[in-house]
């Protein structure tokens, strides 16, 4: 099925608390929390003591997506804080195997990430130790950005890694996925996506989360 993890970049950061807990009743699947270092993106977030009490009030998964290098000397520091999903970048370690194990031996599910420049040869024999890959389908850094029309390749071609090996791999889009283009990329492949701005920006968000979900499932029965 189809799954929305809203991002709360987009969220009004002043009430957060409630931001999160609307999105949940709206139908949210997972909360999707972007972590920037000013580094490895031009942009500065949130990190692990926030994460830590955004984790007090939320009821579904926290969805960590760690824009940030070097990476692996903190990867214990968001698993502590609750993450249920821990995503890194393959870009952001020269050891992504060691990441992805340590995510998984203390207990979060492991996700890899690729930019739009990174060809997906990067992540094709890490498959085997993670339980999402997630395609960045803008360059990472801002919200609000456009969806890359290529990116729709990559999902393609992860799918039929994914599927060819039989493993039970979750993939992920995020950036630029709205009601109008998430049928395109779940008819590619992608089962899990980030919406940011499409969903803060509308002030009903069961509705609008709905029309993503419905879009969707109508891509992804396409592509059977």
């Amino acid at each position: 099925m189809i799954k929305i993890s809203p991002s709360i970049l987009s969220a009004d950061f002043a009430r957060l608390g409630e931001e999160i807990a609307a999105v949940e009743r709206a139908g949210a699947d997972a909360i999707h929390i972007d972590v920037m270092d000013g580094h490895f993106v031009p942009n500065l977030t949130l990190g692990p003591p926030v994460i830590a009490s955004l984790a007090k009030v939320a009821t579904k998964p926290l969805d960590v997506h760690v824009m940030a290098s070097p990476i692996d000397h903190v990867i214990p520091d968001y698993i502590k804080a609750g993450a249920t999903y821990l995503t890194i970048h393959a870009e952001a370690t020269h050891h992504a195997d060691r990441a992805l194990h340590l995510i998984r031996e203390m207990g979060a599910k492991a996700g890899i990430s690729i930019n739009p420049g990174t060809p997906v040869a990067m992540i094709e024999d890490l498959l085997h130790l993670t339980d999402l890959v997630l395609i960045m389908s803008v360059n990472p850094g801002f919200g609000g950005q456009s969806f890359i029309p290529r990116a729709l390749d990559k999902i393609r071609m992860v799918r039929q890694m994914i599927d060819s090996r039989g493993y039970q791999v979750e993939l992920q889009v995020d950036g630029g996925i709205k009601p109008d283009n998430i049928h395109e990329a779940a008819q590619a492949g992608a089962d899990f996506f980030v919406a940011g701005s499409a969903v803060f920006s509308q002030p009903d968000y069961q509705t609008v989360i709905a029309e993503l979900k419905k879009n969707g499932e109508i891509g992804r029965a396409a592509r059977r």
